[in-house]
């Protein structure tokens, strides 16, 4: 094991308590697992999943600084998520029939974009990387091979609580969908919008 039992021990706790406090990506998740079901949520995993991992080999291979130098980039394809979320909430909220939840995604690689987009471009998680996950890294040891292991860890850790979101919200959907889908949709598009929202005024630290 690349570190201590009492680090790795630390470091779960620690995930746990970021991951369980929701954000735009679980607004993203519980959206699309009410409009259409638990396995849109789990391709939003997916997706955060492999922009978690693009993170942690950037973290890891010091390449942290190609970050700061794209800032300006970065935050312009964040404010671009952030619309794209706004409208896809809109257009689920303003629905009027079942035929037109269109709004989410088409396809299964629309929701595992959404995903990949979301967790891209939110500068809490360069923080998260940047700046928390080394904290728990012994510099004397193979620090390369720490960090792929403890952001593994965290993408573990991460997968379980969201998918707990997918799976609690695709019930809820189902559950409603029968005798209140507009009441389902215009929640799912509120959490949409809410997300893209929250996206929007984020900022670097």
């Amino acid at each position: 094991m690349p570190v201590s039992p009492e680090v790795l021990l630390t470091f779960v706790l620690a995930s746990i308590a970021i991951v369980v406090v929701p954000g735009p990506t679980v607004t993203v998740i519980i959206a699309n697992s009410m409009a259409h079901g638990s396995r849109a949520g789990f391709l939003n995993i997916a997706g955060t999943q492999a922009g978690l991992t693009l993170i942690i080999s950037v973290v890891a291979f010091g390449l942290a600084a190609l970050i700061q130098t794209m800032a300006f980039w970065f935050d312009w394809l964040r404010l671009a998520g952030a619309a794209y979320l706004v409208w896809l909430g809109l257009r689920l909220f303003f629905s009027e029939t079942e035929d037109n939840t269109v709004a989410a995604a088409k396809s299964d690689g629309g929701f595992f974009w959404q995903g990949v987009t979301v967790i891209l471009t939110n500068p809490k998680v360069h923080l998260l990387f940047g700046a928390f996950l080394p904290q728990f890294v012994d510099p004397s040891g193979n620090t390369i091979w720490q960090i792929i292991f403890l952001g593994l860890v965290f993408m573990a850790v991460a997968t379980v609580f969201d998918g707990v979101y997918a799976v609690a919200a695709g019930r809820a959907g189902h559950l409603l969908s029968a005798a209140r889908g507009r009441l389902v949709r215009r929640i799912s598009g509120g959490f949409l919008i809410g997300g893209g929202v929250w996206l929007a005024t984020l900022r670097q630290s």
